[in-house]
């Protein structure tokens, strides 16, 4: 295993194929979310696989039971006081986003059961996303009472359309893996005890293909997404924003008490 694999502390590594790394977010066997710390690893991973020459492709996983289970409250409750928190997060969030889009290497996510939060944004910008039938799909930034931010005015229009992303993400409705094959959202989908190998077989194939010119196709493509990017900065900016207002005390707040959130519906914008 390449040293530099040592240094992350919440992010789990193997090779299941030549030249293919698997990353498993968080402990495999349980609900693990983002923590700050998470945050930051699944920011500087995708530069280092770029830049590692053993590696030709990559899986994305998030376990057994779950392939995100969202970001750690902690997180959210911290930036909602903490400016400087709060730019850090922001700062790691567009670094997230942009470092795995300029990752020339294919990566291929495997979905199963819950994906929510930071992961969810890997698992939808990787470049072939592989979901079981019943995998649970949700973007909750409104019903956390801030804007989608992280990575989902960009990517969810271009998969499956305007109307979809739209209803989606303004009603944080979720979308199983088969109904996420059939719009659009995810590449390909099968039951979940096919998933592992499924993945594990999409991946050798891109990982015995002709690197460049898969790598120069992936470049070219993740071009629409680059051109979409003042789209995301301006949707990152304002889930920050939204992070200093009541919206978010309230959703976090009914998070926590397992509750239906009541948002005040005074509103200047």
């Amino acid at each position: 295993m390449s040293a530099y694999l040592k240094n992350y502390e919440k992010l789990l590594f193997d090779y299941p194929a030549d030249r293919v790394l698997r990353i498993t977010m968080g402990d495999p066997e349980k609900l693990t979310p983002v923590c700050a710390q998470m945050h930051k690893e699944m920011v500087s991973i995708w530069n280092d696989v770029d830049y590692d020459e053993d590696i030709s492709a990559v899986i994305l996983s998030g376990g057994k039971k779950a392939f995100s289970a969202g970001g750690d409250f902690a997180i959210v409750e911290r930036s909602m006081t903490d400016f400087h928190f709060r730019n850090q997060i922001w700062k790691e969030t567009r670094s997230l986003v942009y470092n795995l889009i300029n990752c020339n290497k294919p990566i291929i996510s495997a979905i199963r059961g819950p994906a929510v939060g930071a992961g969810l944004v890997c698992g939808l910008l990787s470049d072939v996303s592989i979901a079981s039938r019943t995998a649970r799909i949700i973007d909750g930034h409104t019903r956390l009472g801030v804007a989608a931010g992280d990575v989902s005015a960009i990517i969810w229009p271009l998969l499956c359309g305007m109307a979809k992303a739209k209803y989606y993400l303004l009603t944080c409705d979720s979308i199983t893996g088969e109904e996420a094959e059939r719009i659009g959202l995810i590449s390909l989908t099968c039951d979940d005890e096919e998933l592992d190998a499924k993945a594990l077989e999409v991946a050798t194939r891109l990982a015995k293909g002709a690197p460049s010119a898969i790598r120069f196709t992936k470049n070219a493509l993740n071009n629409w997404l680059r051109m979409a990017g003042p789209t995301f900065d301006a949707s990152c900016a304002y889930e920050m924003l939204g992070l200093t207002g009541p919206e978010a005390v309230e959703g976090v707040a009914s998070h926590r008490e397992k509750r239906a959130p009541v948002f005040d519906q005074t509103c200047k914008v």
